[in-house]
């Protein structure tokens, strides 16, 4: 257990980064709520399962990438206000990695085989925007936020009107993402640049297209 008034060393730090990675891409997070598939009975099953665990399979990506991306930020904000932001995302975000896991699982389906690599390359960006300072920081929370709440969106489109489960995590994991977005914004986020965000979509869209089939 990590103890806020302790001071850790540098080797500290690397071993509670490894610790993080390894369970964030070959665990499973403890979540601190439960799924919103549960208030639909169990019995109920899609009619499409092949369509739903490819977009729950894209989805549970996009939360490693994004326990990666908060992790990093969190380490690297200035402020304690920003890394306190970073952390409260990302302790939401695991609550989005575990249903979307359980859901697969429920779907006789896996995640990705690409994690470690999504991970890996999200880490070197939050790491990145972290360094540039803490309006940096939350502009690109803020940004990242706002394509996932968009990303979302086209997947109730896609998700099959009969996988309720499904449809409940994906509808709970938009409000959080909303709400990270909003937070960020009020905390001081800069506007990104047009040219940064075009590079954040056209990224989220090879993932998401690898992600769905490998």
């Amino acid at each position: 257990m990590i103890c806020k008034d302790r001071a850790y060393s540098a080797t500290d730090n690397i071993v509670f980064i490894l610790d993080d990675a390894l369970c964030t891409v070959f665990g499973r997070p403890p979540r601190n709520r439960p799924s919103p598939a549960g208030k639909h009975k169990s019995a109920e099953e899609t009619s499409d399962k092949i369509r739903s665990a490819r977009l729950m399979r894209v989805n549970h990506a996009g939360e490693v990438c994004a326990q990666a991306l908060y992790q990093a930020q969190a380490l690297t904000a200035r402020s304690d206000s920003v890394r306190s932001a970073m952390e409260t995302a990302s302790r939401e975000e695991n609550d989005h990695l575990s249903w979307c896991e359980e859901r697969l699982e429920q779907l006789d389906s896996r995640t990705s085989l690409l994690n470690p690599i999504w991970y890996a390359g999200s880490f070197v960006i939050g790491s990145v925007f972290g360094l540039a300072g803490d309006r940096w920081n939350l502009g690109f929370l803020a940004e990242t936020e706002r394509q996932v709440v968009k990303h979302l969106d086209g997947h109730l489109e896609k998700l099959p009107e009969d996988d309720r489960r499904s449809r409940a995590i994906v509808e709970q994991m938009r409000d959080d993402e909303d709400s990270h977005a909003a937070q960020a914004v009020n905390t001081g986020a800069a506007e990104l640049p047009r040219p940064v965000k075009r590079l954040m979509s056209l990224t989220s869209k090879i993932m998401t297209a690898a992600a769905a089939r490998i």
